[in-house]
């Protein structure tokens, strides 16, 4: 075991023993059939000139001084490929995204592992021993922490829970969609927050708009009109179909008005008038943080019967917490949980054991108002009703309490109703 750090500079020499360069680098090759890539390559500076020869023609990497298997004169020459990652030009002193941990961190150096002959890249430091052992300070921070009795911790990252930031000349970001498949939302929105413009436009990329409107949610919206910045009118569109209405109109409201009306033009019909429809509200009130999706049926129907509606015209939304039970003319008349549906006899009527007291609130009613009402009773949700008592949306817990309790503290709340 060894670190990149540690061999950087280190004298190489020929088979004659005289003095080639300074090992400048290391080249490796990710392979698809193991985790970790190995170390097909060294880079030696000769006074300022870069020879780039194979990892075969090395006898020893870990000596103090390099010795090489062949003559100066005829040291093999590596034929370059466009999947090389050079391990300190590109890797050292860069972020990385951790697909374990979920988060973005800086690699302060890489160690190294030697199996059968064969070199590969095992670990990646991010932590401070990292820092310290390429400043020379590693053996004496061991020696006074040893002397205080302290552990000093390790912060290594597997190579194969690392993808890299990895820029070529067209800047792309190279993060498998199957490493994203794998990440919560949660997630994928703080690896967002820990990167700069440029490289959230690349981490968008690899994403589709279902990943990238699902991360978006998580955010605060300025945050997500700086990511939509990046996006073309078409694919931003295409996201903004996939959002929550609710989530979609106060995006479309936190951008510049000519591109919030084009972005609406090319959304869905259905999506772009539920958010037509929002923006129409005062920002801060019920009608303004509602969502227009919400599973409803009418009174007349069985249990039976419901559950068979429900699976016909609800299966899009995101969120069944609670059902409404509305009139031929949309009049909200009852409420019931999906417990009471499911304990419910086959053929019972849905008026026979809907709650007919439901608690709402009006399109115009203050957030304030919304979020009280939502905590008096322990709602996860409440239904949006105007003068006519006809049901207008739902706005759920997180949408009530968001100006009101710190975004610090919200994001520690659990989403029951995600």
């Amino acid at each position: 075991m060894a670190f990149l750090s540690e061999m950087l500079g280190r004298m190489v020499t020929d088979l004659d023993g005289h003095v080639v360069g300074k090992l400048d680098d290391l080249i490796a090759r990710e392979q698809a059939e193991f985790p970790h890539p190995l170390v097909d390559a060294v880079v030696i500076d000769r006074r300022g000139v870069r020879h780039i020869t194979p990892y075969s023609a090395v006898m020893s990497l870990f000596s103090p001084a390099i010795p090489l298997k062949f003559p100066i004169d005829h040291l093999p020459t590596y034929e370059l490929n466009e999947d090389d990652i050079y391990l300190s030009r590109d890797v050292l002193d860069k972020q990385i995204i951790d697909t374990d941990g979920a988060r973005v961190v800086r690699v302060n150096d890489l160690e190294l592992v030697r199996v059968n002959g064969t070199l590969y890249v095992s670990n990646v430091d991010v932590g401070l021993m990292g820092i310290l052992r390429r400043v020379g300070l590693e053996r004496i921070t061991h020696a006074i922490a040893a002397g205080l009795h302290l552990r000093l911790p390790d912060n290594f990252i597997s190579w194969d829970n690392v993808e890299l930031l990895h820029h070529d000349q067209f800047m792309r970001l190279r993060v498998p969609a199957e490493s994203l498949a794998d990440l919560h939302p949660a997630d994928l929105a703080e690896i967002l927050s820990d990167l700069n413009k440029l490289e959230s436009g690349q981490f968008l990329e690899s994403m589709n708009v279902e990943q990238i409107a699902d991360a978006l949610e998580q955010v605060e919206t300025e945050f997500q009109a700086s990511l939509i910045e990046v996006m073309d009118d078409e694919r931003a569109a295409d996201v903004l179909d996939e959002m929550e209405p609710d989530e979609a109109a106060d995006l479309l409201a936190e951008l510049p008005a000519e591109r919030s009306r084009r972005l609406v033009s090319l959304m869905e019909k259905e999506e772009a008038d539920d958010v037509r429809h929002l923006l129409t509200f005062p920002e801060e009130s019920a009608g303004g943080i509602m969502t227009t999706d919400y599973a409803v049926v009418p009174p007349d129907v069985t249990a039976e019967q419901a559950i068979k509606l429900l699976r016909e015209t609800a299966s899009d939304i995101d969120t069944v917490i609670y059902v409404y039970v509305t009139d031929t003319e949309n009049h909200l008349v009852g409420v019931f949980s999906l417990t009471d549906l499911i304990f419910a006899e086959p053929h019972r009527l849905v008026s026979e054991f809907m709650d007919a007291r439901v608690k709402t609130v009006h399109t115009h009613d203050e957030q304030d108002e919304v979020a009280q009402i939502i905590t008096k009773y322990d709602l996860l949700a409440v239904p949006v009703v105007d003068n006519q008592n006809v049901i207008q949306g739902i706005v759920t817990a997180d949408d009530a309490l968001d100006k009101i309790i710190p975004t610090a503290w919200k994001k520690r709340l659990p989403r029951f109703y995600r």
